[in-house]
């Protein structure tokens, strides 16, 4: 019976040990989802980013709403696709998904 008395009265400061234990072992989690999901996130959004401030005439791109077409000219918030023959329309340039024939979207030539 004695053992168990004593088995209680040394809990708490195995419980303190177990805490820090505990919050090392998330704060390790966080860290790895970190580079696992959040910084390739925001490196491919950096380099997709960067693509449309490089769009130039004659580039082939296709939009998040899904249009193939032709960069006709660059304006400061949008750009002017040509999507057939006498066809253009203007487009914002966050609506550039990325280089038509890529396969991976976003990805600079």
């Amino acid at each position: 019976m004695s053992s168990m008395i004593l088995a209680f009265q040394a809990q708490p400061q195995g419980a303190g040990a177990s805490l820090v234990g505990t919050l090392g072992m998330w704060a390790l989690i966080i860290v790895i989802f970190y580079f696992l999901v959040f910084a390739p996130v925001r490196k491919q959004k950096k380099m997709l980013q960067k693509m449309i401030d490089e769009l130039k005439k004659g580039d082939k791109v296709i939009t998040n709403g899904g249009l193939h077409g032709e960069v006709a000219g660059v304006e400061a918030t949008s750009v002017l696709l040509k999507i057939a023959d006498n066809v253009k329309v203007r487009v914002s340039k966050s609506a550039i998904a990325g280089l038509q024939g890529d396969g991976d979207p976003g990805s600079t030539r």
